[in-house]
C-alpha cells in the first residue's frame, strides 16, 4: 500500500506532551493515523489524548509493536532522538525538527547507517499516503487519495503540488517531504526510487531547489531506470549565488547548484521540467494523457 506509511502503520510520537508534539498529534489522529502512543522522559506511564505515553522508544516499541516514529524535539535534543528511535528497532523515522547542528546530524546519519531503518528528514513536513496515514504537519484535507507520488525539498511546494494533481483529477498514492537541510536521511533519488518500485504510484513529481547535487543524482538515475513518467520543478531560478534561501541547504555554491543547471540536466535525462510551479499538474494530467513526450 503506497511507500513508508499505511493504515497498518503503527505510529509513536517523540516528544509527545509539548505543544508541537501535542497539536499535530491530534491532527495525525483526526486523519485516521494509527497514534500508538509517544514518549516524553519522566512522564511514562501517564496518558495524552488518550495514548500512553513511556519514557523511552524502547519502552514504546516493547509495547506497542511501534514500526514508525515522528520526532517533534528541540533542535539540541532530536539527533540523539533519532539515534534512540533507529536503536530501538523503528523501521522508519520522520524527524521534523528544524535547526539541528550539522556535527549532530552526521553523527546521527552515520549511526542509523547500520540499523534496518529510513530516515526521513530533518526539517522537513513528513510523510503522507493519502486516506490512509499523516505522518507530519501537512494540511490533510489537501491530500486526495490517488496515483501521484510526490519527492520534494519544499514543504510548500508539497502541498501545492498535490493541490494540483487533485484539481487535475489524479490524486495522490504517497508524499514524501525529504527536507531542505545540507544532511538528510533520505535522498531525492532514494526517495524517488520508492516511488519508481511503488506499483500504486503511476506518475511523480520531483520538487528540487538550488543548493546540492539531489536533484542531478536522482535525474541520472531515472535516465536509465524511468519506468513512470516524472515531471519536475526546482525552485530558486532568480537566487543569488553564496546566498542561503529558505532552507539551510539552498544555497548555491557553484555552477552546478543553480537552478537553471539543474532543470537542463533533468530535461536531458527525460524529466518533464516545467518552469513555474502553477503548471505541475496540468503538466503531469498531459503527459498521462499521451500529450507531452520529453
Amino acid at each position: 500500500m503506497a511507500v513508508l506509511v499505511n493504515k497498518d502503520s503503527k505510529v509513536i510520537v517523540q516528544g509527545f506532551t509539548g505543544t508541537e508534539g501535542t497539536f499535530h498529534a491530534t491532527q495525525m489522529i483526526e486523519y485516521g493515523t494509527n497514534v500508538v502512543g509517544g514518549v516524553t522522559p519522566a512522564k511514562g506511564g501517564t496518558t495524552h489524548l488518550d495514548r500512553p505515553v513511556f519514557n523511552t522508544v524502547q519502552d514504546a516499541v516493547d509495547t506497542t509493536g511501534a514500526d514508525v516514529s515522528i520526532i517533534f524535539v528541540p533542535p539540541a535534543f532530536a539527533a540523539d532522538a533519532i539515534m534512540e528511535a533507529a536503536d530501538a528497532g523503528v523501521k522508519v523515522i520522520i524527524c521534523i525538527t528544524e535547526g539541528i547542528p550539522v556535527q549532530d546530524m552526521v553523527k546521527a546519519r552515520e549511526f542509523i547507517r547500520s540499523r534496518d531503518c529510513r530516515l526521513i528528514g530533518p526539517n522537513c513536513p513528513g510523510v503522507i499516503t493519502a486516506g490512509e496515514a499523516k505522518v507530519g504537519i501537512m494540511p490533510g484535507f489537501i491530500f486526495v487519495p490517488g496515483r501521484i507520488g510526490i519527492v520534494s525539498k519544499s514543504g510548500t511546494l508539497t502541498y501545492e503540488a498535490a493541490d494540483q494533481a487533485v484539481k487535475a483529477g489524479l490524486g495522490i498514492s504517497t508524499a514524501i517531504g525529504i527536507g531542505g537541510d545540507p544532511i538528510i536521511g533520505t535522498t531525492t533519488r532514494e526517495a524517488v526510487e520508492l516511488l519508481m518500485n511503488d506499483p500504486e504510484t503511476d506518475g511523480i513529481i520531483m520538487i528540487g531547489e538550488i543548493g546540492g547535487n539531489m536533484e542531478a543524482e536522482a535525474a541520472h538515475w531515472l535516465k536509465e531506470n524511468m519506468r513512470k513518467p516524472v515531471v519536475g520543478f526546482i525552485a530558486g531560478q532568480t537566487a543569488p549565488a553564496g546566498r542561503r534561501m529558505g532552507h539551510a541547504g539552498a544555497i548555491i555554491g557553484g555552477a552546478d547548484d543553480t537552478a537553471a543547471a539543474k532543470m537542463k540536466t533533468m530535461a536531458e535525462c527525460g524529466i518533464h521540467v516545467v518552469a513555474s510551479p502553477a503548471n505541475i499538474g496540468a503538466t503531469m494530467a498531459k503527459v498521462l494523457k499521451g500529450e507531452l513526450v520529453a
